[in-house]
């Protein structure tokens, strides 16, 4: 036999060991290691690392493009671009859609420098909107040139709600009118169009988001996500995001979220298996422990599953990882819930344990500083370099902690695309 296949065979043969492994009793939701000693087992992982992701250059892609553009004042142009991602549900290899990434490059001049004035304590100019509405205005009956100005309302709106009340220069009373504004005149702007009757989505998932700047009952943010979803069904991040605004913080309630967690997976069954349920649960389990109270661990298992069979790319992988790994650090960072099955958090430990074992091959460090410092917003602040340091650093400490009885000794785990082995020292 060559010897690659009898090293595949050995290799499978560990990951099969692994997997049959009883849970050690290094990692039980509150790890006995101190950091030091984590920091020194996860010297001994041998796990490339990919600063950049194809994931990223295509984004970068789609908004650098959008960014010329708008620059350009070639507002048909960004139009006709838009238009043609929403027609063939253009997207990233992560499933990012390209339409909305062309709207982001788009704007961002002008909600960068209104974030940069607000965080200064200075009210933003108002040239810079004014620019967009006038565009808007030249095209009336263009929905990408709408869809780009309330986007950008609605990102100027979120600004002023979240500016940290550090900032007193800015009168604090003032900041809810502020937003009000900007979403109510995002509505105004979106409202003369459908997602559902331009064969949308772009439009759609704007429609979504304005209800964070609303009150809207439960069923609504359902209704809305489902009309989206059935429009782009491929896409990931319409689930997960649905999944963020059925949360109780955002006037959503648990059982909620799970009931459209299940509907969502009949609905995407075609495509994502069952996939769909793990979807929508992955933030909010990132964000709100409590959602394991109404996990369905088996039926989050298999969708993981079902992901990856479907999916297999490192990105997803390191996606479905550093969110099982941001989910276990919530648990571990909150007092003892008796609502919680302890079961229920096994479970996803062991998934988190077979993910690494049999998927990850290179670890994509800024997905996890996402998960893990920031999950359901996008990485901006510190300097790139900073977030990559932190979210190495974050990933190697949690691996290390679950994989302590493997690092003990001396002895070293490495990555690869037969799976984790283990090496002895040398």
């Amino acid at each position: 036999m060559p010897v690659t296949r009898l090293i595949k065979r050995a290799l499978a043969t560990q990951t099969a060991q692994f997997l049959r492994r009883p849970i050690g009793a290094t990692w039980d939701g509150q790890t006995h290691l101190s950091q030091q000693e984590i920091d020194h087992m996860a010297q001994r992982i041998l796990l490339p690392s990919l600063p950049v992701s194809d994931e990223e250059m295509a984004r970068a892609q789609f908004q650098d493009r959008g960014q010329k553009l708008a620059r350009q004042e070639n507002w048909p142009a960004l139009s006709a671009a838009i238009r043609a991602a929403d027609e063939t549900r253009l997207a990233t290899p992560g499933g990012e859609m390209a339409a909305m990434l062309l709207a982001y490059g788009a704007r961002g001049d002008v909600v960068a420098a209104a974030q940069d004035a607000l965080y200064d304590g200075v009210v933003p100019p108002g040239h810079g909107i004014a620019g967009l509405e006038e565009a808007a205005e030249e095209m009336p009956d263009d929905y990408p040139a709408a869809l780009v100005t309330a986007l950008a309302h609605m990102d100027i709106g979120l600004a002023w709600r979240d500016l940290p009340a550090s900032i007193t220069q800015i009168d604090i009373p003032g900041r809810a009118a502020r937003t009000h504004h900007h979403f109510a005149r995002a509505a105004q702007l979106l409202s003369p169009f459908c997602g559902v009757s331009h064969d949308a989505p772009s439009l759609a998932a704007a429609q979504c988001a304005l209800l964070a700047g609303q009150t809207p009952s439960q069923r609504q943010v359902a209704d809305d996500y489902e009309a989206l979803i059935r429009l782009d069904p491929n896409s990931p991040k319409h689930l997960r995001t649905m999944g963020r605004a059925l949360l109780p913080e955002c006037g959503g309630a648990l059982d909620r979220l799970e009931l459209e967690a299940r509907r969502a997976a009949t609905l995407t069954e075609p495509i994502w298996g069952a996939g769909g349920y793990t979807w929508v649960h992955l933030d909010a389990l990132a964000i709100d422990p409590d959602t394991l109270i109404r996990l369905d661990a088996e039926f989050f298992a298999d969708g993981m599953r079902d992901i990856l069979e479907r999916r297999k790319n490192q990105h997803v992988a390191n996606l479905l990882a550093a969110y099982c790994a941001a989910a276990l650090k919530g648990t571990a960072s909150k007092p003892a819930q008796a609502a919680i099955n302890p079961a229920t958090t096994t479970a996803l430990r062991d998934l988190f344990e077979w993910v690494l074992a049999t998927h990850l091959q290179e670890l994509h460090p800024l997905i996890w500083t996402e998960a893990l410092h920031r999950p359901g917003q996008a990485t901006a602040l510190p300097s790139r370099r900073a977030l990559v340091r932190a979210g190495r650093h974050a990933a190697l400490g949690m691996i290390a902690t679950v994989f302590a009885d493997k690092l003990a000794n001396g002895r070293s785990i490495a990555f690869s695309p037969a799976g984790m082995y283990q090496l002895d020292p040398m």
